[in-house]
Order: C-alpha cells, then sequence, then structure tokens
C-alpha cells in the first residue's frame, strides 16, 4: 500500500465536516438543502474511494489495540460523535470511537474522560 498522505486525506476530512455544519444550518424545505446534501454524499464518496482503505488501516491498529471485539466500520462514521465501540479494559462501559480534524486524531471517550489514542505524524 503507498504511504498516506495524511494532510491530504486530512483536508479531505475537513471539507466533510464543513460539508456536513453547512447542511445542518439548513432546514428540509430550504431550496439549497438537496444540493447541499448531494455535495456531502459526493465529498463522502470520494474520500472513501481515494482514502477510505487507507484510512481503515489506521483505524484497524487503533482496534486491535483498544477495542479488538468492535468491528472497523466506514471511517466516516468515526466523524462527529463517533462510535460505539467495546474497549477491552472495561467491556461492560459506553464508550466511542471519535476521529477529529486540523490535526487529524483519534479520541476514545469513556465515563465523561476522553483520552487521545492516536494523532497523525506520531
Amino acid at each position: 500500500m503507498a504511504e498516506v498522505d495524511l494532510d491530504a486525506l486530512n483536508k479531505a476530512l475537513t471539507e466533510i465536516v464543513k460539508a456536513r455544519t453547512d447542511l445542518n444550518k439548513l432546514d428540509y424545505d430550504n431550496p439549497a438543502y438537496d444540493e447541499q446534501e448531494e455535495r456531502l454524499h459526493d465529498l463522502e464518496d470520494d474520500f472513501q474511494e481515494k482514502y477510505g482503505k487507507q484510512m481503515e488501516k489506521i483505524l484497524q491498529q487503533v482496534h486491535n489495540k483498544y477495542c479488538p471485539e468492535s468491528d472497523v466500520l466506514m471511517p466516516i462514521a468515526y466523524l462527529g460523535e463517533g462510535v460505539s465501540v467495546e474497549l477491552k479494559s472495561q467491556p461492560a462501559k459506553d464508550v466511542r470511537m471519535r476521529l477529529d480534524v486540523s490535526p487529524l486524531r483519534i479520541f476514545i471517550s469513556a465515563s465523561g474522560r476522553e483520552q487521545l489514542v492516536w494523532q497523525a505524524g506520531s
């Protein structure tokens, strides 16, 4: 697999976050809603096609270390509130894994605490 261009990957995810934010500002009856929703889906599809496998590899490494019983989902699912995972050290707790951008990072949140578990370039 080719070397991951983390700056380009981060930029693409940042565009998705911005498009989601812009869409959330619109009401369903706004004439621009459908166009903005289509733009968001196009960005997500483009990201998955170009960077999906690379980002899934990174997520798999984090999953293997912290929550091996949880399946890796599409990377864009981790944006925002993240996804529920089963932490191997606290299997009965409500735990979420979240992907954040600028800088590109992965957090795990459990019991009201957030832990940085991966960061681009480290």
